[in-house]
């Protein structure tokens, strides 16, 4: 039998941006096929009728529904979609033991979860469903468009992939066998480390304080997530981040093997000055190649903007929110 857990759902209004007038919000749960129950704030526009088209939205890596995933969810519920912005397996308000893990099966699942649910929805229309994932959510969601042949359309904004980061380094700058070999060995040590300790040891969230030499991308990570503009108390990334061996599977994981055989519509968007914008460029690049599919298929720089002006804007409007709404209006009807 499936069974929900009930979790502890904050009720108060504790996101870290202005609640809108023009939707409704509620908070939601529901179960994936691994018996966790997620958590969610669910948007609707005020005033609407009849069956809507859907999206949900996650991320990004360590970060909760309270942040930018929330923000995305009721912008496009503003323009006419019901969404569903939730906490991933072990993170947030969502359940799941033990804490700050992360899996490349588990984590498409949740997405594919969030599909179940709005499926099931009174208010849905189950034959137009889109999911939008942030950072390194937009590879689990590029994953989830390859699995999950219920959605029409996905956007990924500002993607990792995790696999590749976490085999190769930033960059590619540790691709060779001895330096994953050295990575699977001190994540072994790891283990045995925090059984006998008997508690999981925290890999770090964003470096506080800040050094003064620190790279781009740590100060664009630091902007956001340590400061007023995003952080949040259950965000991993503002606070004590992951386990050590939270993302040892990503390592033999390849997430994006099958996205050259997704037939649904796909837009990638990433800012040109961004760290992380080759993620976007190779991702695109391999899912249009020898692809029968690549008419749907789309990727939008964002000139001069970095990985995080896509979380929240960075304060000059850089999510395109237009080109969101069209893209999903043109493929979920």
């Amino acid at each position: 039998m499936i069974k929900m857990e009930q979790l502890n759902l904050t009720q108060e209004w504790d996101k870290t941006f202005p609640r809108s007038d023009r939707v409704e919000h509620c908070k939601v749960t529901f179960v994936n096929r691994y018996g966790i129950t997620l958590a969610a704030d669910m948007y609707v526009p005020k005033g609407a009728e009849g069956k809507l088209p859907a999206i949900a939205v996650c991320g990004p890596f360590g970060a909760v529904k309270e942040q930018c995933s929330g923000l995305y969810a009721q912008t496009m519920a503003e323009r006419g979609f019901l969404t569903l912005a939730f906490d991933p397996s072990f993170t947030g308000e969502s359940g799941g033991n033990v804490r700050y893990m992360a899996s490349p099966d588990i984590n498409t699942e949740d997405f594919m979860a969030a599909v179940d649910f709005l499926s099931l929805n009174d208010r849905v229309d189950p034959g137009c469903i889109g999911i939008i994932g942030i950072c390194g959510w937009g590879g689990m969601a590029i994953n989830t468009a390859a699995l999950d042949t219920r959605v029409k359309a996905t956007a990924a904004m500002t993607m990792y992939d995790m696999t590749r980061v976490n085999a190769n380094g930033y960059f590619d700058s540790e691709d060779s066998e001895e330096a994953r070999y050295a990575k699977r060995a001190a994540m072994c040590a790891q283990r045995l480390e925090d059984l006998r300790s008997g508690e999981y040891r925290l890999g770090g969230g964003v470096v506080d304080p800040l050094p003064e030499d620190a790279p781009f991308f740590v100060k664009d990570y630091y902007d956001y997530y340590k400061t007023p503009r995003g952080y949040h108390p259950r965000s991993l990334n503002s606070n004590g981040g992951w386990n050590v061996i939270g993302c040892e599977s990503f390592i033999n994981q390849p997430i994006l093997q099958y996205s050259n055989e997704i037939r649904s519509a796909v837009l990638i968007v990433h800012g040109d000055a961004a760290h992380s914008c080759y993620f976007g460029r190779d991702a695109y690049a391999d899912m249009v190649k020898d692809s029968g599919y690549a008419d749907n298929k789309a990727l939008l720089l964002i000139p001069g903007a970095s990985h995080t002006d896509l979380y929240d804007g960075g304060g000059k409007g850089a999510i395109p929110f237009d080109r969101l709404e069209s893209f999903f209006e043109e493929n979920l009807k």
